[in-house]
């Protein structure tokens, strides 16, 4: 599965069913940047488990305000809709492995 540029318009429906990761970022951001490539392989690895979406919160800003993002990278574990996890700022493969298990991946 690819991972899916999510927007205002359609961030609820791309995240209201199943397990998702919701990735808050912005082109300018550094360490939104280095966190790209541990996003596809996670896709590879866990893509069948796991919709993987981004948000670009410059273009995006009602959903990333709904959803109390602060800084940047935000990433939000979806499960059917509902928020059950969040973590902030760089996160390594093995960490988000750990997260999305956590929740059923």
């Amino acid at each position: 599965m690819a991972i899916t540029h999510a927007t205002d318009q359609n961030f609820s429906t791309e995240t209201g069913s199943g397990l998702v990761l919701a990735d808050f970022w912005a082109p300018w951001c550094g360490p939104c940047k280095m966190i790209g490539p541990v996003l596809e392989e996670l896709d590879g690895d866990m893509g069948e488990k796991v919709k993987i979406v981004k948000l670009d919160v410059d273009e995006n800003q009602e959903t990333a305000g709904k959803y109390g993002v602060m800084s940047i990278p935000t990433l939000i574990v979806l499960k059917d809709g509902e928020v059950v996890d969040k973590v902030v700022g760089f996160q390594p493969k093995e960490a988000l492995v750990e997260l999305l298990e956590k929740h059923g991946a």
